[in-house]
């Protein structure tokens, strides 16, 4: 399956540290080799950048690690195709308007004889399940909630809802944001760090990097990093809690509605 990265900070961040353990795992340390992509959020506007090469080998991926990048919320993802051949199309993660925001959406998993019905107000481009999730996500928000958007807690409930809806079809471990804040569900694998004062030294599973964040940070900063496998191998990632539906705002895990 694939493997997923977020991170949702309450100061402007780059993510030029964790990104390049995740890079690794495109193809060099593990076999996800069959593209990558990567989305910032600045403002209302976002970066995106897709390659359908693996990520340990493309000069997209060098240059994301080598520019430090400063934003919010940040979503990544390298994929192992399951569904879909591999092309740029079906790379994650997918970006679609909603409420006039950007929304970005990455999934990992394998959704077995899904095909909603869609009206047609988002459609798919590549031929994957997780783009067809993704548009049926938004078109359930927008019958539900019309034009107007809901509160950070009534999409939080909603989004649980959908989840629910999309379990019996296989695993939906998934991120979301549309800039306000991250949304992250795991279904089999998706693990967190919160890095706040004291800030102390991290060093990467899949490449000999190690920084002191305690000399790149100021005492209030807060940073979460989501990913599938934990990145750092002296650090205490958590487990997100199964089945659930967690957000991120600010840098502090804000809630995990069960079922």
């Amino acid at each position: 399956m694939c493997q997923l990265l977020g991170m949702n900070c309450n100061v402007p961040t780059d993510i030029c540290f964790s990104f390049a353990g995740f890079q690794a795992r495109g193809g060099g340390t593990d076999v996800h080799r069959d593209g990558w992509g990567i989305a910032f959020f600045e403002g209302r506007g976002v970066r995106v950048f897709l390659d359908p090469q693996p990520s340990c080998a493309s000069p997209v991926a060098e240059l994301v690690r080598q520019y430090p990048i400063h934003s919010l919320n940040v979503i990544a993802h390298i994929r192992k195709a399951t569904q879909g051949p591999v092309g740029l199309e079906n790379t994650h993660p997918f970006m679609r308007e909603l409420w006039g925001r950007y929304w970005i959406f990455a999934h990992n998993g394998n959704l077995i004889d899904y095909a909603p019905a869609l009206d047609g107000s988002f459609r798919p481009v590549g031929q994957t399940d997780s783009e067809r999730a993704f548009c049926h996500l938004l078109q359930t928000l927008r019958q539900e909630f019309g034009d107007a958007p809901p509160q950070r807690a009534v999409l939080l409930a909603a989004l649980e809802k959908f989840t629910a809806q999309l379990r019996p079809h296989g695993p939906f471990n998934f991120m979301l944001s549309n800039g306000d804040c991250l949304f992250a569900h795991r279904s089999t694998h998706l693990h967190y760090i919160l890095r706040q004062a004291p800030f102390a030294t991290a060093h990467l599973k899949d490449q000999d990097v190690t920084v002191d964040f305690s000399a790149v940070t100021r005492p209030d900063d807060r940073v979460a990093v989501i990913a599938t496998l934990p990145l750092t191998d002296n650090e205490d990632w958590l487990p997100l809690p199964q089945d659930r539906v967690a957000m991120f705002v600010d840098g502090t895990l804000v809630a995990a509605r069960a079922r």
